[in-house]
């Protein structure tokens, strides 16, 4: 006899299910199949992924493999991108090769006239590496003249800091690896595509991808499942905390005297520190009503300086990438050749921001002790 079948309720937590093959059901298109196509925790990662966006979602091996086969996808001839992320720009160089795609300067108004329709605006949004923001409105009334598509990279502002369907945005990506994951310990990106258009992006999109072959294993599936259900509070706090660490900062600076901050720091950037933060009825203050973000970049008055402050920091680890639990900063040159050789990429994390203030300047007073 076989056992009683049991009726006991799911467990709290996702099993942990990493065949890539399933027996061949009698209804193929009800069921998982082979795990190129879906799988369990992919498919409950992108359902709850889904209902935090606000959109469809799908998932993918990284966030350049979602950048990538959004503009597969899209197919542009044109495609108009600021500074930002330089893995996306190799993505277009590499599509350029291809196909012969032309790249435009977003914020160059000479270049925003050669858009014609079916190219795409790209905006990014917090930026990488400054954190600062940039106008959804206003980007989605010239892509309304022109018939273009607005994408819009939000991995800077995860929910709950900003809404991007909101204004109308056909696609938002995010590199899943950054806040969805949160503990430095997972690869994907993700997709979300504007509901009135999902009935037919959404069965292409999972059509190329079976394709193109960018699917986000199920490792990675179990840890965004894991990973989401702190999300808002993660991002909550990390947000708050770089909030005061900027304006502890901007305040030292902006003093003038004898303190370390203001004798090393050149410039401090972030949401917060453009002017539309202070004007409650700005475009800035609607589009993130609830914080500016976690990252942030602090210039130091020499090149030198930046590239040693991190081996005098004790809270803060020297790494790139961004977004988990732990701060991190990063001397920017070392990963992206064509930033500014000044600059340092701040991340915070879930820390007390006093002791990551205290981090910082008794790192800045080490370096002026070593005599720089």
């Amino acid at each position: 006899m076989g056992q009683p079948q049991c009726k006991r309720l799911p467990s709290i937590t996702i099993k942990f299910i990493l065949t890539n093959k399933y027996p061949q059901p009698n209804a193929p298109y009800d069921s998982h199949v082979y795990s190129r196509d879906s799988a369990p925790n992919t498919t409950r990662f992108e359902a709850i992924l889904t209902s935090l966006l606000g959109a469809p979602s799908l998932s993918y091996a990284s966030g350049l493999a979602a950048f990538h086969a959004m503009i597969v996808f899209l197919n542009p001839k044109r495609v108009a991108i600021g500074g930002g992320y330089h893995g996306c720009h190799g993505i277009l160089h590499i599509m350029k090769k291809l196909n012969g795609l032309e790249q435009l300067e977003l914020e160059d108004d000479a270049d925003l006239a050669k858009l014609e329709k079916g190219d795409v605006i790209h905006v990014e949004t917090p930026l990488n590496p400054t954190g600062e923001a940039r106008d959804l409105a206003y980007y989605r009334k010239i892509a309304d003249e022109k018939g273009c598509y607005l994408t819009v990279d939000a991995t800077f502002a995860p929910p709950p800091l900003m809404e991007p369907f909101k204004y109308n945005v056909d696609i938002v990506m995010h590199s899943a690896t950054k806040y969805f994951g949160g503990h430095s310990d997972m690869l994907a990106g993700v997709l979300a595509i504007r509901p009135d258009r999902a009935e037919k992006w959404l069965s292409e999109l999972k059509e190329e991808r079976l394709h193109l072959g960018g699917v986000m294993g199920s490792l990675e599936g179990w840890l965004g499942v894991r990973s989401v259900r702190t999300l808002e509070l993660r991002v909550k706090r990390q947000s708050e905390s770089a909030q005061n660490l900027v304006d502890f900062l901007a305040e030292k600076k902006a003093a003038g005297d004898n303190n370390i901050i203001a004798q090393s720091v050149f410039k401090i950037q972030h949401a917060s520190q453009q002017p539309e933060a202070k004007d409650e009825t700005s475009w800035l203050r609607k589009q993130m009503p609830n914080g500016f973000g976690p990252v942030f970049s602090l210039w130091l008055d020499s090149e030198e300086k930046a590239k040693r402050l991190p081996s005098k920091l004790q809270l803060f680890h020297h790494a790139t990438s961004l977004g988990g639990v732990e701060s991190l900063i990063e001397w920017r040159a070392m990963t992206d050749p064509k930033v500014d050789r000044r600059l340092l990429r701040v991340s915070i994390g879930v820390e007390g921001w006093e002791d990551l203030r205290d981090d910082l300047v008794q790192g800045l007073e080490k370096l002026r002790e070593d005599g720089y």
